[in-house]
Formats: C-alpha cells, sequence, structure tokens
C-alpha cells in the first residue's frame, strides 16, 4: 500500500495544469484555466482547472478531483499507474514492495524498452502526418479517398491519420540509422525472406535487406488508453488484399489486448452509456464524425475476453455490431464467447446485426444517425443470443434436436457468471430442451441443488442461512455486529477498510471477487467501479457511496467499530484468495469429472487444473509457514 504521507507529497509537488493540459486545451480565465470538459459534450467552456488549489471542477458535469484522479477517470489508468506516472514527471520514486536487485533493473530495462519503442512510434506517425498534409501530388490518392469515404480534415486530425508512400525504404530518410534494431522491434521494418518481396519488385539492394513495413496504405495510429501511440493499421487504397495490416506484436501492442479508438472514445463512452464494438479502423472514424464517438474497432482479430474486460472499465454496456452474413455470425460467435463470463447482472451486452450490403459506416451515409441509433437501441441482448447460438444446427422439432441445442448450450450457460441472469436462462434453456429446470440441473451435474421448484445453480458454496440472514438484516449504528465467518466476507471486509489494496491484485482475482454469489458478489462489483472511477478511498467515503447506492446493508454489515482497529495485511488478503481459489477449481475439478465420460477434452482441462490447484495448495501453506512466529 502507497503511504498516505506520499501521496500527499506528490500531489504538493504536480503541477495540475499542466498534467490536465496534455489532455485538454487550456485558457487562462482570471486565477484559474478553463477549457471544454473532457467528460461530457459541451460547446462552452465550463471546466475550471485551479493552480492554487490543485484541483479540477467541471460546472457543467459536476465531474471534479485531483490530479491522480484525473488519470485514472480520464486517461483510464489505474490508481497505481497513475501514480507512478506522475511520480516519473516530477522526480520522485513510488514506495514499492520488496523486490530483488535482479527484478528491479529488470523492470527498469522493460520501463526504458517501452519508452524508447514509443518515441520511434511517435516519431513515424508524425512523418505519416506531413505526408497526408504535405499538398504533394502523391498526396492526392490518400486525401481523394479520404474524401470519398466523406471524412473532414478536423476528424482525420482527431485520430492522427497519415499517409505511408509506395517506396520500399521510406523511413530510410526518417531515422538515422535504418538498421536501427528499435524500427524492427517497433514493427515498423521488417527484415527481408525469401517470400516477402523479389527482385523484380525493387531494384538494387532493397530486395536484399530491410525494408518499410508500410507502404502506400492510409495509417491509422494506435493509441493505448494513455494517449501514447503502440501501433498502426494500414488500409489500400484500392481493392488489393490484404485490406488492412497492423503492426505486429511488441513489447508495446499486443492484438489480443488493445482497441483502436478507445483513446478517443473514452468521454462519450461516458456520455452516451455504451461502447459500440464495429470491425475496422474506417468504421471508427466515419462513426465519430456522424456523431457515434463511442466506437471502437478490435485490431483484425476476434474478440477476446480481455478486449470485454478493458471495455467494462469503462462502461457498464457493450454493444457489438457484425455484418449479417456469415462471418459476421462467426464473429458474434467468437464475441459472446469472450463476453459471457463478464456478463454479471449489473452489465449488459447486445449484438447488433447490420443488413449484408452495408457496414456501420456505409448504413449511416444511407440511412442517417437516428436510424443507426434506432438499431443499437433494438440490438439483440446477450440471452437471447447465447440462446441463438446454441440453436445452430439444431432442430427443435425433434427429441435429437433438442438434445443437441442442450449440449452446445451448455458450455454457454456455464461461462456466465452466477446471479440473477444465470439462474433466469436455466429454465428458459430448459423450456427450449424440452425439459424441466430441474432436470437439466441434475443432467448437467453442475452441484445445482433442487428444492422443490427452486434451482440453485451457483458455482460456489453460499454461507449458511444464519449468516446470511445476519449479512442482510438492516444493523443500527452502534450495534453489535456479527463477526465475518466466510472468506468472502472477510475479504470484503478487508478491502472496505483498505481500498487502495484492489489495485494490488491481478485481473484473475477480481473477477473472482466480482463473480461471488450475493450477498458479496454485487458489493465487489461495486467497489470495482467506484476505484476506477474515483481510485483507493477510506472507509468514510466508501460508506456514504453504499448508502447513496442502496448498499449499505449489505456493505456495511461486516464493518463495525470493533474492525477499524483490527490490524490486517495484504499477505493475509492473499491467503484469503488463495483458499477461495483452491475452493473454486477443487468444484471445477469435480464437474469436469462428470463430464470426462463423454467430453474428451474435461481430462486434459481437469490436469491442468489439478496442477494449478497444487500450486496454489503450495503457496498457501508458503505464506503459513511464514505468518508463524
Amino acid at each position: 500500500m502507497i503511504p498516505a504521507g506520499f501521496l500527499q507529497d506528490l500531489l504538493t509537488r504536480v503541477d495540475i495544469v499542466d498534467v490536465v493540459g496534455h489532455h485538454v486545451q487550456l485558457k487562462r480565465g482570471g486565477a484559474n484555466w478553463m477549457g471544454l470538459c473532457p467528460f461530457h459534450a459541451e460547446k462552452s467552456p465550463s471546466f475550471s482547472v485551479s493552480p492554487s488549489k490543485q484541483f479540477y471542477h467541471c460546472f457543467g458535469c459536476g465531474a471534479s478531483g485531483d490530479a491522480i484522479r484525473f488519470l485514472t477517470e480520464h486517461v483510464g489508468l489505474s490508481f497505481i499507474e497513475a501514480v507512478r506516472e506522475l511520480a516519473q514527471g516530477v522526480g520522485l520514486q513510488v514506495p514499492e514492495e520488496q523486490v530483488s536487485e535482479e527484478e528491479r533493473q529488470r523492470r527498469d530495462t522493460l520501463r526504458q524498452r517501452r519508452l524508447s519503442l514509443s518515441d520511434v512510434l511517435t516519431k513515424a506517425a508524425e512523418f505519416y502526418r506531413q505526408q497526408l498534409k504535405s499538398g504533394q501530388a502523391a498526396a492526392q490518392r490518400p486525401i481523394d479517398y479520404l474524401k470519398k469515404r466523406g471524412l473532414t480534415g478536423d476528424i482525420a486530425a482527431r485520430f492522427g491519420l497519415g499517409y505511408a508512400p509506395p517506396g520500399w525504404r521510406t523511413l530510410a530518410g526518417v531515422f538515422p540509422k535504418y538498421d536501427d534494431p528499435l524500427l524492427e522491434e517497433a514493427g515498423l521494418v521488417r527484415q527481408r525472406i525469401d517470400d516477402d518481396i523479389t527482385p523484380s519488385q525493387e531494384g538494387n539492394q532493397a530486395d536484399r535487406g530491410r525494408y518499410d513495413w508500410f507502404r502506400d496504405r492510409i495509417m491509422f495510429p494506435i493509441r493505448a488508453v494513455s494517449g501514447e501511440i503502440i501501433g498502426f493499421g494500414g488500409r489500400v487504397l484500392d481493392d488489393s488484399k490484404p485490406k488492412y495490416i497492423n503492426s505486429p506484436e511488441t513489447p508495446v501492442f499486443s492484438k489480443g489486448r488493445e482497441l483502436y479508438g478507445l483513446f478517443e472514445a473514452r468521454a462519450s463512452l461516458r456520455s452516451r452509456g455504451y461502447a459500440l464494438v464495429v470491425e475496422g479502423y474506417m468504421d471508427v472514424v466515419a462513426l465519430a464524425q456522424s456523431g457515434f464517438e463511442n466506437a471502437v474497432a478490435t485490431l483484425g482479430t476476434a474478440c477476446t475476453a480481455e478486449h470485454v474486460q478493458k471495455l467494462f472499465r469503462f462502461t457498464d454496456a457493450v454493444v457489438f455490431s457484425f455484418d449479417g452474413d456469415a462471418a459476421g455470425r462467426r464473429a458474434a460467435g467468437r464475441a459472446l464467447e469472450a463476453s459471457l463470463p463478464h456478463a454479471s447482472d449489473t452489465r449488459t451486452v447486445r449484438f447488433l446485426f447490420l443488413p449484408t450490403e452495408h457496414d456501420p459506416d456505409s448504413y449511416v451515409r444511407e440511412f442517417g444517425a437516428p436510424a443507426f441509433d434506432a438499431l443499437v437501441q433494438s440490438a439483440v441482448p446477450l440471452s437471447k443470443q447465447l440462446v441463438e447460438q446454441a440453436k445452430e444446427g439444431c432442430d427443435l422439432s425433434s427429441a435429437e434436436g433438442r438434445a443437441r441445442f442442450l449440449t452446445q448450450a451448455k458450455p454457454l450457460w456455464l461461462a456466465l457468471p452466477d446471479g440473477a441472469l444465470k439462474r433466469q436462462m436455466l429454465p428458459e434453456l430448459a423450456a427450449q430442451g424440452g425439459l424441466v429446470a430441474a432436470d437439466l440441473a441434475s443432467l448437467w451435474s453442475t452441484g445445482a441443488r433442487v428444492a422443490g421448484n427452486v434451482v440453485d445453480t451457483r458455482p460456489f458454496s453460499s454461507e449458511d442461512s444464519t449468516q446470511a440472514q445476519a449479512f442482510r438484516r438492516p444493523v443500527k449504528r452502534g450495534s453489535a455486529r456479527i463477526a465475518p465467518a466466510s472468506p468472502a466476507a472477510q475479504t470484503l471486509r478487508m478491502l472496505l477498510l483498505n481500498s487502495s489494496w484492489w489495485d494490488m491484485l491481478n485481473a484473475d482475482d477480481h473477477e473472482l471477487l466480482h463473480h461471488l454469489p450475493a450477498p458479496h458478489g454485487p458489493v465487489f462489483a461495486w467497489l470495482e467501479r467506484q476505484i476506477a472511477e474515483h481510485g483507493p478511498q477510506s472507509w468514510a467515503v466508501l460508506e456514504q457511496g453504499l448508502i447513496a447506492d442502496g448498499l449499505q446493508d449489505e456493505g456495511s454489515a461486516w464493518v463495525n467499530e470493533s474492525a477499524l482497529a483490527d490490524t490486517m495485511t495484504l499477505a493475509e488478503l492473499q491467503k484469503l484468495l488463495d483458499g477461495m481459489w483452491i475452493k473454486r477449481l477443487a468444484e471445477e475439478q469435480q464437474q469436469l469429472i462428470a463430464l470426462a465420460t463423454n467430453d474428451p477434452n474435461a481430462l486434459k482441462r481437469y490436469r491442468e487444473l489439478d496442477v494449478q490447484r497444487k500450486s496454489r495448495l503450495a503457496r498457501l501453506a508458503s505464506r503459513s509457514e511464514e505468518a508463524r512466529p
């Protein structure tokens, strides 16, 4: 945990005008600086930054905070990332956990490597932009192409669009050392392989060494959430193939994790309330010009769980837009599978299928923004898309077809986090498959318990009824509260009292806690959103937030005056999480045993989970040994 004294020292040294000014154009207005608010759409400045108070405030939407909060809310950094970025700017060293000198050097080397690659990519992006703006004859083709697609100079400038000339070694005139390994590592230059180019394509020596990866293409800079350029996408100006190429995987760029346009879309995600995921760079830019500034795109790869998880840091609603043809349906299937583990009861995922002759850009240009917005509002919800995908190739009029439907639906349903949505889906799937919910729960052997007509399908064992009722019981301030007994309740108490620990957990731990059954899971989900929006806060502030959101009984039940005096450590929290993981892995293994007779991959997955479980057991034993006096 970062000491509070360090944070205070950091904020006194940071110039918030400089921090905000990197992202918002500010002009002095008396004692303060004014600009257009980055958190909502406006035409006249209502966003004020006070250098004396080191504070920003919008008189239009009410957004306010310090430099750390600005970087977490506007840039999308985690609390730890924001603190480190600010500390680096003022020459402070963030207090970190004890690590070996070798590990510290490794981190420093990696950090410098990333900075070097970012510098190279930024310089290349500026070159590509200048080529598009040069006014030379060579730039007319890409300019004509962009105009034909209806793009203006303003929108091209906002997204930093550029043009890579057709020459094989154009970047040799940009960088002093064309053989610098950084150019190849950044994905700008490639080393010739026999199949890459032929002597007929280039005379003399260009075919016998290095050459530019991007040639004669419209260039789309790809930015990280924090704004730095991490890669490029390039589109041809005609119908030649491949239509798009991307930067290769580099230390700063991974297609499976990054989304094009997310940096530019951050403010609109909040104002519109959802993210619109499309398939191409041009769709993102064209939609932004038509008013849909909340559009993002995957980078030539299927949507991944990491893509979905990243989007849910900024919004609770995602709409996937696909072509209505077979390829679009397949892409929707992959997006559905990536979304299912994150589809909690507080999040919304929908699917929009366009007519086969249209993409989002062409649809908006032909029918207008209101018509496209109407399509978005009527998009298919995740629950219906799950059923439709499970029905593929099934004749539900026959027993065999219904059996196949249930077989295809099972892995999709199991991927959902426990909650109201998952429990509602089971009876619906059972009805489609010609069964009652109790029979389907028994058939799927998920550990579901049937009592009368009620089916409990929770993957985690719930608390006993006495404790669960005590948790939900309203408790008056100052009255005695039942001490938490379960690992989930103890973990909740620790994180409510030490919210800065949340960013010290990894993404898997976040998902584990977020998907716990009620009453704990919803509070962890609330805490996740609270920290993403405001950074770590004291228990006093969090308690007021819980009250405002109607969660005071759930969140406050385990935090009383005696808890405030408890001595808690991050190591104890990690022990609790290890125990919860061991329990979860064991339950998943039991489910796989039931599947092993029909699923050849179940045994392989069982062994993988067994390795993870034993590793957790060993780590838990080690932590317990270290804790002994």
